[in-house]
């Protein structure tokens, strides 16, 4: 039967519960075993109960009194920690967080009495801490002379014992809250450095005989140099070394052999690394990280400052010049350090005038997201949104801008660079104070998850007990406080990103209350050249004019244009996105639901600004239909319009207009306003190329549906009678393949059949003038993008009748008609007017085009000689044929013609293959064993990639161009456009050339027949 236990048992255990105990039974245990029975348990749980962790720390005080031998010194810490005060506080507050601070002091107890002499001010400096590591391991500097090996091996250990001596004594007063943040960050760095001053002593004393004498200083980066070190971080340095007769700027004195001292130099570099990162019996301290050095880790460990000069000056990455914000000598030859640090400032400070200065500011920020493990990306202290690298890479980024024309910007720490850029008004003092406050929460947070265990991270733990633990350490109740104080943090880390770099933008050019900072307009124009802006001038002045005045739209578009502005920079023309905006919002910002729908539907505004600063094409047809904003509230909004609505609305609206030019302006704003939904679904990424083709191509059928309808009622107005023939269209080549891009001309044949009553010369009369009359109507003057309708597809060319009956082109093709003209059919397609008269040209054209013997061999010798001739002749002289997208080597051109030989010599006993779509001629031709699946993954890859390349370079450029750009902005927006990162304009170029030159090799073994 259950027996209960004593109410005292119980009264008890409740009081532990309530003072922060978890296992109160075994905490119970503990207080009634010797030394600790001894304390006076009231007392004892009172001042646990303040501690983070009561159950670690009572059973921590019990090892640390059960390790002290003498019974002198167990007495001493009892009274110790009746008494309370300082040195109580400190013990207890150590042993109630940290396990492996727990185990030293069981390991070497006599450290506890370190914490009763303490003092937080003022703290060891760097020099004296210098002094205690090498008294710690009674080790010379500059001592030469070598040590045998279990003499090392004792130096490592005391180089360990003193290293966590020093980081014990700043634990305690860092959790007793007697030293702020930013005094542990710098303390700890400058404890680096003295560490790595006598492991380099160890280092000298473990060199064979007769090592080069040489020169060596070690230079402390990231949070090493900047002196905010984390309690357990990699430390990063880079090594720079000079033969020993040099003086401080690297000049030879003496005859030396600086390859020798070189060598020298490498193996102390390396001596000096595993002398902090080998674990002994004492453990390890921290790996020594030199990858930040020029090249990396394929790059050699020690230069010369001269060396180091040279890589800078010409292949340094702005990444590298970031990384040197913080450098500082350390450690080694302090002359050569300083010498070095001083050599490498200027290059730092104008860093930002490099060229691709703004790519590789982007490309760091892609790196440091794609840092971030899935798994940890919502608990990510340092790299997650709103965490401690947006804060120290925003500072840095505005450092690069702003410092080389400021010398107070010149900051290491973050916080202090900070302080700076308030002061110098380039951050505002409310946002500025709200990041400092952000920062040391954070950094604090981030010091106290790596005491715990002494290991290396920067996740906030997940489980509950954990989280509990780090609340009371914090001074906040439990758990949930945490978390709500750090996703506040890191949300208001977030949302000032946008306006430390834009808001201030607004303040130069508009009279901004409250703002707390003005950038001078020197200031802003930096900031924004910095940001890529390629004409920072007239990007001030769209800011001015649309921030300017008191109105409601004002007052709205100051609020938008700070996260404007950052997507606009991410884009690949971002003048081009502030100017679309500022028109747009001139026609549109008195309406209220514009406005509106940019500040109510985020995902509505960045699909706007990533539309408008990818380039002119869709830009400028916003600009002239603004309404047509509306599209981008959705996904539905860009689902393309299926070719039978459009050609409906066209046929009902031009139905409504009796003058001609009245009624084509219904279909050009049709075709705009399909056009730009068709453009922002591609941007965006809702449409694959071949998506893309169809779309467009449904849009130039119902194009030319409407101006054939218009043309014929013009016609008919003109003539005063009704037309004495029927008339169709028929597509041809891209039209007819659904293939169309955003510049291609609508390919076409006109046919007509004469009504019984009408004379073939009055039919022939009225259907060539509506046939001119399309042409015309279709060609007047306009500033949307131009659509040319192309009929020299037709027999005997422009030489030929423009419209013909069935009568005359079955007559021609069967006296006169080519191979290369039934090659030409393969792409025929009805488009619109009079159904039967299409399907009757349809079946006309259908043996001519899939012959079904297929074709002889000297009209597959024909082809392949036609085919050599257009490359050779259609060229154009000089281009470039290797980026020449129709007609280079793996080109459109060889793909599509590979399909049409598959087509005419065996399309006329395999059905599947009576297709006008290249890609489905591929996918049939596989099924049929014609061409291997490999063979079709290649001229598939090639031909969607010169495909989306062409359209890319129309939205970048508003310009038709077969030929990839060379200018180097042109290219780096079409390659972005194409979903290649910043700075990566070279890897697209190579992955069209390995494309295409793979399709090349594919087209030469299945349509010339070459084996190779």
């Amino acid at each position: 039967m259950y027996a209960r236990p004593p109410r005292r048992t119980q009264s008890r255990g409740a009081e532990l519960a309530r003072s922060g105990f978890t296992d109160t039974e075994a905490a119970m245990r503990e207080l009634d075993h010797p030394p600790l029975n001894a304390l006076g348990e009231g007392e004892l749980v009172a001042a646990l109960a303040r501690v983070a962790d009561p159950d670690l720390a009572l059973s921590g005080l019990s090892r640390l009194l059960g390790s002290l031998d003498a019974p002198s010194d167990r007495d001493e810490l009892v009274d110790a920690v009746k008494r309370g005060g300082p040195w109580a506080e400190r013990i207890l507050a150590v042993l109630g967080f940290s396990s492996p601070f727990v185990d030293h002091l069981v390991r070497h107890p006599a450290d506890v009495r370190r914490l009763a002499d303490l003092t937080p001010s003022p703290r060891p400096d760097a020099a004296e801490l210098r002094r205690r590591m090498l008294r710690a391991v009674g080790a010379d500097p500059m001592a030469a002379a070598p040590v045998a090996d279990g003499e090392h091996r004792r130096l490592l250990d005391d180089l360990r014992v003193a290293y966590r001596r020093q980081l014990l004594d700043l634990a305690a007063l860092d959790l007793t809250w007697e030293l702020d943040m930013p005094a542990v960050g710098t303390e700890l760095a400058d404890l680096a450095g003295a560490t790595l001053e006598a492991a380099l002593a160890i280092a000298r004393s473990h060199l064979p005989d007769g090592a080069a004498p040489c020169r060596l200083a070690v230079i402390g980066m990231g949070k090493c140099g900047g002196h905010e070190l984390n309690y357990v971080s990699d430390v990063d340095v880079m090594f720079v070394a000079e033969p020993e007769d040099t003086d401080a700027t690297g000049d030879v004195t003496g005859d030396v052999d600086g390859d020798a001292a070189l060598q020298t130099a490498a193996q102390l570099a390396n001596l000096t690394m595993r002398a902090c990162s080998e674990r002994t019996a004492e453990g390890t301290i921290w790996p020594v990280d030199a990858a930040l050095r020029p090249e990396g880790k394929a790059g050699p460990l020690v230069r010369t400052t001269a060396s180091y000069l040279k890589y800078y000056e010409t292949w340094a990455k702005t990444w590298e010049f970031q990384a040197l914000l913080k450098a500082r000598q350390v450690a080694g030859d302090h002359a050569l350090g300083a010498a070095f640090v001083e050599a490498i400032q200027p290059k730092v400070w104008n860093a930002s005038c490099r060229d691709g200065f703004v790519t590789e500011v982007q490309a760091m920020r892609r790196r440091v997201e794609d840092n971030i493990r899935s798994r940890h990306a919502d608990r990510e202290l340092k790299l997650g949104p709103g965490g401690l690298r947006d804060i120290e890479f925003a500072v840095q980024l505005l450092q690069l801008v702003h410092g080389r024309a400021d010398d107070a910007l010149h900051h290491r720490s973050t916080l202090n660079a900070l302080t700076a850029l308030i002061d110098g008004g380039y951050v505002g003092r409310d946002d500025g104070a709200v990041l400092d406050q952000a920062y040391r929460f954070l950094r604090t947070l981030e010091h106290r998850i790596q005491l715990r265990q002494l290991r290396r991270t920067h996740v906030l733990p997940q489980d509950e007990a954990d989280l509990r633990v780090l609340g009371r350490v914090l001074g906040l109740r439990g758990a949930d406080e945490l978390t709500r104080r750090w996703r506040g943090e890191t949300r208001e880390v977030r949302r000032l990103h946008e306006k430390l770099f834009y808001r201030p933008l607004l303040s130069a050019v508009a009279g901004l209350p409250g703002e707390g900072v003005r950038l001078s307009p020197e200031a802003a124009l930096a900031r924004l050249e910095a940001l890529g802006y390629t004409d920072p001038s007239g990007a001030l002045r769209h800011i001015e004019a649309l921030t300017k005045g008191v109105s409601r739209r004002a007052a709205i578009q100051r609020t938008l244009l700070p996260v404007l502005l950052a997507w606009f920079a991410d884009g690949p023309q971002p003048d081009t996105g502030l100017s679309g905006f500022r028109h747009i919002s001139d026609a549109l910002g008195e309406t209220p639901w514009y406005l509106r729908l940019l500040r109510d539907d985020g995902a509505a505004a960045e699909r706007m600004a990533k539309v408008l600063a990818s380039g002119r094409y869709a830009t400028e047809m916003l600009q002239r239909a603004p309404e047509a904003v509306t599209m981008l509230s959705g996904d539905a909004e860009l689902v393309p319009r299926e070719r039978e609505q459009l050609t409906s609305e066209v046929l009902a609206g031009t139905a409504r207009h009796e003058d001609p030019t009245a009624a084509i302006g219904v279909v050009r704003a049709m075709r705009r306003r399909e056009l730009f939904r068709t453009a922002v679904a591609d941007l965006v990424g809702r449409l694959p190329v071949r998506g893309v083709g169809e779309a467009l191509t449904d849009i130039a059928d119902a194009t030319l549906a409407g101006a054939l309808a218009t043309a014929v009622r013009a016609v008919e107005a003109q003539r005063g009678t009704a037309l004495p023939t029927r008339m169709a269209v028929v597509a041809m080549g891209r039209l007819g393949g659904r293939e169309m891009g955003y510049a291609s001309d609508a390919d076409v044949l006109f046919v007509h059949a004469p009504l019984p009553s009408a004379t073939d010369e009055e039919a022939a009369s009225a259907a060539t003038a509506v046939a001119n009359e399309m042409r015309r109507l279709l060609a007047l003057p306009s500033p949307e993008p131009a659509f040319t309708v192309d009929a020299a597809l037709r027999p005997e060319g422009k030489a030929g009748p423009l419209a013909r009956t069935l009568t005359s082109y079955a007559a021609y093709y069967e006296r006169w008609g080519e191979v290369w003209e039934r090659q030409a059919l393969l792409r025929a397609a009805p488009c619109c007017g009079d159904p039967e008269l299409l399907r009757r040209f349809t079946a006309l054209i259908d043996p001519l085009r899939w012959p079904s013997g297929g074709l002889t061999s000297a009209q597959v010798l024909q082809v392949r000689r036609m085919k050599a001739r257009v490359e050779g002749e259609r060229l154009p002289r000089g281009a470039d044929r290797s980026i020449h997208l129709k007609l280079g080597p793996g080109g459109l051109s060889d793909v599509e013609w590979c399909a049409q030989l598959i087509q005419l010599q065996h399309a006329g006993r395999i059905e599947e293959l009576r297709t006008t779509a290249t890609l489905d001629v591929l996918d049939v031709a596989v099924e049929a064993g014609l061409l291997s699946d490999a063979d079709r993954g290649v001229l598939r890859d090639a031909w969607c990639r010169a495909s989306t390349i062409r359209n890319a370079t129309v939205l970048v450029t508003g310009r038709a161009s077969d030929v990839i750009p060379v200018d180097p902005q042109t290219l780096s927006a079409v390659s972005k456009v194409m979903g290649y990162a910043p700075g990566e304009s070279a890897a697209f170029l190579d992955d069209y050339r390995r494309s295409s030159r793979h399709a090349r090799a594919v087209v030469e073994r299945v349509f010339y027949d070459d084996p190779r």
